[in-house]
């Protein structure tokens, strides 16, 4: 996590929270941070970093062939000011997504988690859990993150604290609309 305090903080701290007692297990590689784009301070970002495989740390001539999640798997979290939404990027509000991670430290093209922008801790894990276990596949480059081979809606419900997050989100963006 950063040193300074971001609206988010507490939620992606229940969210690892849950996801370590679920049995999932957390990287080290795990941040919150607000980030810039084009000199304008546009989104708050989260990143948690999970080892389903457990070989993450393993050089990749170690792993063995067909291991899943042989690096890692990332879930983002972002909150966008729209700012910028006239240039492509994403429209103000929360958004959940995850990616692969590749052997040399970057990462598939970012999917859309199907859950609710302030997901609850649960809906995050049971969410996780599919993505693991291949239910929910990920998208690519070409179909701009779209979920393939998901129809199963939205998962779980909204966090308990989402109105007073967004409240947050919205005060920290108007503060950098200024």
């Amino acid at each position: 996590m950063t040193t300074r305090t971001l609206p988010h903080d507490d939620y992606i701290t229940a969210v690892c929270d849950a996801l370590t007692a679920a049995g999932l297990e957390l990287t080290d590689h795990c941040w919150t941070d607000d980030g810039e784009t084009r000199g304008t301070y546009c989104y708050l970002n989260a990143v948690i970093t999970l080892d389903p495989s457990g070989t993450i740390s393993e050089a990749a001539e170690d792993i063995p062939a067909g291991t899943a999640w042989p690096h890692g798997l990332l879930l983002i979290w972002e909150w966008h000011t729209g700012i910028e939404a006239d240039h492509g990027e994403p429209a103000r509000g929360p958004q959940w997504q995850f990616a692969e991670l590749k052997d040399d430290g970057s990462n598939e093209y970012p999917t859309d988690l199907p859950v609710y922008g302030y997901a609850s801790p649960a809906a995050i894990v049971e969410a996780a859990r599919k993505v693991i276990s291949r239910e929910i596949l990920p998208g690519s480059f070409y179909d701009y993150g779209q979920w393939r081979g998901w129809d199963g809606g939205i998962i779980g419900d909204a966090w308990t604290r989402h109105a007073e997050l967004d409240a947050a989100c919205e005060a920290w963006g108007a503060e950098e609309a200024v």
